[in-house]
């Protein structure tokens, strides 16, 4: 990893890190992202809040009291039970050992005289900021609430970094002293690896249903990489475009000519785009009934492709040797529904026992095949956020970053 890991982050400026900040005896504003999928009131993905754990206890450690403030869900600017955080403030009580105090509300007097009152090393999670307008239409009246209840921000949020939201672009250019935390730290150092100090040669592989969704990731990443491996339902509009028949598979009709012009691109960057050689199709997306696997790249009429068949898996396998760089974001087919998770889990396990220097996975799916495999250990960074890693990988400024940036 990149030893600072806002060295090539661009527009100029610069952003405080963690270690040039005393934090004792101070009031922490710490903005993580809770976000997590949750099931009948329980949590069903803890990953995220794990992840902010080292720099909760750090935190601790150096003697601040923390108040941690996320979003949760779309609740549309209203209270809504559904998405409260108090199950995330009790998880996070146990991935501590310690309690953890619930605020009802984020902003408000109530929950300034709170923070006031805890002791040092104490920790408090905010209702789900989502719950009041301002949050999303990025409100300074807002954000000049939230900042009521502490003394220095810290933004280790990389998941929402690229939202300009109240929370993570007005607040902290409310704050004479913010701070990147520590899993921003991280998240950035290992995109910036990928983007700017990559081991080579890079393969990327690249799953999902739209190519419009990575238009400009496809664009970037061709510029860096030897190979881009393309699953999933994007890979049929790919097709498509090579006069391929793809039976009733998901395809952007407008985005063919698009496919086409990437194609060539491609060629003159010297870029290998690799597509799949078969298909384990179904009937439809619904009632797929039994998975059938086509002979070679075409889909019959009455079939709908729902994942990459066994040529295409050895196909990708192999496609992969020698790479020292492996950026994966997105699935290979359609995860969610057993047997058409094989391709996606199978090259979860490729990746995670491949010998490659850099491994980086990002992406909702993508990352629960790594769980799932119990791969974890085998990359060198699980991102904790899809569209930020991408529009990183696009070399787009994000809100988060900006607004960090020294003056």
């Amino acid at each position: 990893m990149l030893e600072n890991p806002f060295e090539y982050y661009p527009g100029g400026g610069r952003i405080t890190r963690f270690d040039e900040v005393d934090f004792k005896s101070k009031r922490v504003f710490l903005r993580v992202d809770f976000n997590v999928p949750m099931k009948d009131g329980k949590i069903t993905d803890d990953t995220r809040i794990q992840s902010v754990v080292p720099t909760i206890k750090e935190l601790q450690e150096k003697g601040a009291t923390v108040v941690c403030a996320s979003h949760f869900g779309r609740p549309k600017g209203k209270v809504d039970p559904k998405y409260t955080l108090e199950p995330v403030a009790e998880r996070l009580g146990e991935l501590l050992s310690a309690d953890v105090l619930f605020a009802d509300d984020s902003v408000g007097n109530a929950v300034i005289r709170q923070g006031k009152e805890l002791r040092t090393g104490s920790v408090m999670v905010l209702e789900n900021l989502r719950f009041h307008k301002g949050e999303e239409e990025n409100s300074e009246t807002f954000a000049t609430q939230l900042s009521q209840v502490a003394d220095i921000y810290v933004n280790d949020a990389f998941g929402a970094c690229h939202r300009a939201h109240a929370s993570i672009d007005k607040l902290p250019r409310l704050f004479k002293i913010k701070v990147a935390g520590r899993l921003l730290e991280k998240e950035i150092a290992a995109m910036s690896q990928i983007m700017f100090k990559p081991h080579r040669p890079m393969v990327a592989v690249l799953g999902g249903a739209k190519v419009s969704d990575k238009v400009k990731v496809i664009e970037s990443l061709m510029i860096k990489s030897s190979k881009i491996l393309i699953g999933g339902a994007m890979s049929y509009t790919f097709l498509r475009a090579l006069n391929v028949s793809v039976g009733s598979s998901r395809v952007e009709a407008d985005k063919i000519n698009l496919a086409k012009k990437l194609l060539e691109r491609a060629k003159e960057s010297k870029c290998e785009l690799v597509l799949p050689l078969d298909h384990v199709c179904g009937a439809s997306f619904d009632k797929p009934g039994e998975p059938l696997v086509s002979l070679n790249a075409h889909i019959l009429d009455n079939s709908m492709a729902l994942d990459i068949g066994p040529k295409t898996v050895e196909l990708f396998k192999n496609s992969l040797e020698g790479a020292e760089t492996i950026f994966w974001n997105g699935p290979m087919g359609v995860f969610e529904k057993p047997p058409f998770d094989k391709g996606t889990n199978e090259m979860a396990k490729f990746i995670g026992e491949h010998k490659a220097q850099t491994k980086v996975v990002g992406g909702g799916d993508s990352v629960a095949a790594v769980k799932k495999a119990g791969l974890e250990d085998g990359f060198t960074h699980v991102s904790t956020g899809g569209g930020a890693a991408l529009e990183m990988i696009e070399g787009v400024k994000m809100p988060g970053l900006e607004a960090l940036k020294k003056v």
